[in-house]
């Protein structure tokens, strides 16, 4: 991609082992800080995402960080024309690129202080690897993971454990569930947004899912509800409202469009021991998109948190 030489980002392709669909690969993206370091963050997006938040890239840097973010398989960069763009069947199918970024960041670049970033789906992700692998990360940021679906709870109780059976069955049955597109509306510069990201890698409406990706989802999800066991100390953020999704509406500037908070807040002890909770008053789905002055108080947060963490006072 010409943006990422545009602003100084180098990419490398991780090929990784072929699936049901054939060929599959993911795409780590770094830029390094100016000035020589041992520290870095590694960012991991969200569903139908990728990364595309440069601003996020430059706080990590001025930080005194290098900076590093996974575009996940069939996402982003790493869309092949043969895949369905952003199905999973597995969110543990995930943990072969996190590896392989891990083994980048520490072994090959030389870094001995590493902070995971996770972004809703990338946030679950990330709590169940670091469960499984604790002692890959030092710290692990969690903005506005998504620790449940956004529905009603008869509905949670009821329709999802059977469309994740079903998907364990028959994956690729197409969903009739999907993305709305307010949330995106709300964030793009040619509608109602301040952010220019790629529709052909991020469109409005999403992908079109299928029941397999429900099934990986609920699964992942319910191995949090149990309680996991992430060793590093975690800093979890998320709005302070949510609103319903759907067609854009001028609320959706301030709250949460995707995911419901009180999902997140009711399960925010679940990651691990050592949970520090954030509530973000005005804040958007993904935090570091939320207008000026509450992305500003976003970078406070994560800083006071990274600052304490390398201090040892979390």
């Amino acid at each position: 991609m010409d943006w990422d030489q545009t602003n100084g980002f180098t990419t490398q392709t991780f090929n990784l082992e072929k699936d049901y669909e054939g060929e599959v690969t993911a795409t780590l993206i770094s830029r390094k800080a100016k000035k020589n370091t041992s520290k870095a963050m590694l960012y991991i997006h969200g569903f139908v995402d990728y990364f595309f938040q440069r601003h996020l890239a430059d706080w990590v840097n001025n930080a005194g960080y290098n900076f590093y973010a996974l575009d996940l398989r069939k996402h982003g960069r790493s869309i092949l024309s043969h895949q369905k763009p952003n199905m999973t069947r597995s969110l543990t199918d995930y943990f072969e690129e996190i590896d392989m970024a891990f083994d980048v960041i520490r072994n090959a670049d030389s870094n001995d202080f590493v902070v995971l970033i996770g972004h809703s789906t990338g946030g679950l992700t990330s709590c169940l690897y670091l469960n499984s692998r604790n002692d890959k990360a030092d710290a692990l940021i969690l903005n506005s993971p998504f620790f449940d679906f956004n529905k009603p709870p008869w509905y949670r109780k009821t329709i999802v454990p059977m469309v994740a059976l079903l998907g364990k069955v028959f994956p690729g049955l197409p969903s009739p569930e999907g993305l709305d597109e307010g949330n995106s509306l709300s964030v793009h510069k040619d509608f109602e947004g301040e952010w220019d990201f790629d529709l052909n890698l991020k469109p409005h409406s999403g992908f079109k899912i299928d029941f397999g990706w429900i099934s990986a989802i609920y699964y992942g999800q319910k191995a949090l509800h149990r309680g996991l066991d992430v060793k590093c100390p975690v800093l979890l953020m998320y709005s302070d409202n949510s609103v319903k999704p759907g067609k854009f509406t001028k609320e959706m500037h301030l709250a949460d469009a995707v995911l419901n908070v009180k999902d997140i807040k009711r399960h925010a002890s679940k990651p691990g021991k050592n949970v520090t909770s954030v509530e973000i008053e005005g804040g958007r789905h993904d935090l570091i998109l939320s207008l000026k002055k509450v992305r500003g108080r976003v970078f406070t947060v994560m800083t006071d948190f990274i600052t304490k963490v390398e201090k040892n006072e979390v």
